[in-house]
Order: C-alpha cells, then structure tokens, then sequence
C-alpha cells in the first residue's frame, strides 16, 4: 500500500502539470493562432480575447474540480485514522480508568491493614 503523503505528492504534481500544459498550450495557440491568422487585426484580437475568456472559464472549473477531488481523497484518507485515533484514545482511557481502580484498591487495603 502506498503512503498516503506520497499519493497526495503524486496528485498534486499531475494537478499542477496539468494546469501548467494547459495555460502554456492556450498562449501558444494564441500565438500561432496571431502569426496564421489571415483576417484583420481585430478581428483576431477579438477572437483571442474570446478564446482567453473560454480558457480562463475552463482552466477555473476544471481547477475547482482538483480541489474537489483532492478534498475527496484527503477524506478517504484521514477518515481511518481518525476512527483509529478514537479508539486509541477509548482503549487509553479504559486502561487509566483500570489503573486508577487498582491503585484506589490497594490503597483501600494498606489503608485497612
């Protein structure tokens, strides 16, 4: 089994790989698109700005997405160990409550001698 930090490492790194691909192949379409482009100037101005918005628009959702997900797996992952921390902390409890009735006895004992 994987470690969990190792996991949310690998996720990270894919999420910000991702996002750095995406935003350098939206500038360099753009400016392919501005050398190829056979109409006016602000015709392609216009149609850059479109296609920065449509990419500034889909770079943000899929980016809420990622954190969505990682919260998810974050969840997954600390949900167990919380339940194991609780009942570390039952078993520690019992074990003082036991402890302090042993010691209440025998003090009871040295007491009564």
């Amino acid at each position: 089994m994987q470690d969990p930090r190792q996991t949310h490492a690998a996720e990270a790194a894919t999420a910000g790989g991702f996002l750095a691909g995406l935003v350098i192949g939206g500038l360099t379409g753009a400016g392919t698109m501005l050398l190829l482009a056979p109409q006016s100037g602000r015709r392609t101005r216009a149609e850059i700005q479109q296609k920065g918005t449509e990419l500034r628009d889909y770079t943000v959702e899929n980016f809420g997405n990622r954190v969505a997900d990682a919260r998810v797996t974050a969840s997954k992952i600390t949900a167990p160990a919380r339940r194991q921390v609780k009942e570390l902390q039952n078993r520690g409890q019992e074990f003082l409550d036991e402890q302090g009735d042993r010691l209440s006895a025998g003090i009871d004992q040295v007491v009564s001698e």
